[in-house]
């Protein structure tokens, strides 16, 4: 796998997608720093080196030209983090941006304006990302976020580069912990799978029954396993259709010699409130109008001693509706055995939206293994695909 480490920067320019997609508050200042904390070991080594670096991201959806989603909104928190004034131009392509870039001198940082204020990076435009080439000598993909979309700055661009690409610090970390979960794994491994639906995990399910001696099915997803081997889950959600792909994953888990843990009991409320009046509850014994929004605390035991004698964890997924405080002791608690089991030298990787949001909000992220900055990008490889954006820089 060729990084930046292989290329020596002095005296050159550097085109590098990142993934600075961060969310802004009602006075577009930045309110998550992660994404651009992650990108900043790669801009130092070019900068280090003595090259200069040509940024280029994109931000939201936007529609065309869109005021609020201009990058320039970002430009003194990316300075502040890296250390660098970043220059800013307000546009990606052209004859003007193409003078900016020639006249950076070592040392000095260029963000280039909202790649999608142009379809043509959607749409993975040949011309759109051979005048983005013109800007830099080497390219440098370090968006794992993106590393799954086959756009013109993430996948298209790099075949203008032949030998003079590769990938940032960010994107190859990425790419050794997902295959140090699925490939190099010490055992036992584990995987955690939580969330709302059982449909969207399906092939992430089938393609890691082969690579883990323990699958644990918490969150919403998992009243669909529970409804299927005919227990009562009130009002509990539920993807009714999905009962026999439920019942399947059983069936195959057990040929495979995979030990499946389903929750036992749950916290049920009586309405989908913080406020709601709870109980705890077996949870194939759910009666109507009541619904189980988190793990109960015989679940938690069993998912703690599971955890506890696991040397690699793959958690993706939270096991309860954790942004209510009520209803977010169970993936508190999953947090904490995962943490300890960290400590005890086993491997663990945390990945997805809502489990990436959990760990950060509840202070795990400095003391797990590795936290995944790609939600469906990481899916994707957990599904055992290949993604445009890494299958680019290895042509």
């Amino acid at each position: 796998m060729i990084t930046v480490n292989d290329f020596n920067f002095d005296n050159k320019k550097a085109l590098i997608r990142v993934d600075f997609n961060v969310p802004l508050n009602a006075e577009f200042n930045v309110t998550d720093t992660t994404r651009i904390e992650a990108a900043t070991p790669t801009i130092l080594k070019v900068l280090e080196d003595g090259g200069s670096c040509i940024l280029m991201s994109h931000l939201g959806r936007p529609k065309g030209v869109s005021p609020e989603f201009s990058l320039s909104h970002i430009v003194d928190t990316v300075s502040e983090i890296i250390g660098v004034q970043v220059k800013f131009i307000a546009d990606c392509i052209g004859k003007n941006v193409e003078q900016a870039a020639a006249e950076l001198e070592s040392g000095e940082i260029l963000l280039l304006e909202n790649l999608r204020f142009y379809n043509e990076e959607k749409n993975g435009d040949i011309d759109f990302a051979e005048q983005l080439s013109k800007l830099g000598d080497i390219y440098v993909n370090d968006a794992f976020g993106t590393a799954h979309r086959a756009h013109a700055s993430t996948t298209i661009v790099a075949q203008f580069f032949e030998e003079k690409k590769c990938f940032g610090k960010l994107l190859a970390k990425e790419i050794e912990s997902i295959k140090k979960v699925l490939n190099d794994s010490e055992r036992p491994v584990t995987a955690i799978l939580g969330g709302a639906k059982v449909s969207s995990k399906i092939t992430v399910i089938e393609n890691i029954l082969d690579k883990v001696d323990h699958l644990i099915i918490g969150g919403g997803m998992s009243f669909t396993f529970v409804k299927a081997l005919g227990g009562e889950i009130g009002n509990s959600i539920c993807e009714d259709d999905k009962h026999e792909m439920a019942l399947n994953i059983l069936k195959e888990a057990k040929e495979k010699d995979v030990q499946i843990h389903l929750p036992v009991d749950v916290i049920a409320a009586d309405d989908f409130s913080n406020d709601a009046n709870t109980k705890v509850l077996d949870i194939n014994e759910i009666p109507n109008g009541w619904q189980g929004l988190d793990a109960g605390p015989k679940s938690r035991e069993i998912f703690n001693d599971v955890v506890m004698q696991s040397k690699t964890i793959l958690w993706n997924g939270p096991l309860g509706v954790f942004e209510m405080e009520s209803f977010a002791g169970g993936t508190i608690s999953l947090g904490d055995s995962i943490v300890a089991s960290t400590k005890n030298e086993c491997f663990s990787l945390v990945g997805g939206g809502d489990s990436v949001a959990a760990v950060k909000q509840f202070g795990f992220a400095d003391k797990v293994s590795y936290v995944s900055t790609g939600g469906g990008a990481m899916l994707e490889m957990l599904e055992g695909k290949t993604l445009p954006g890494i299958e680019a820089i290895l042509k």
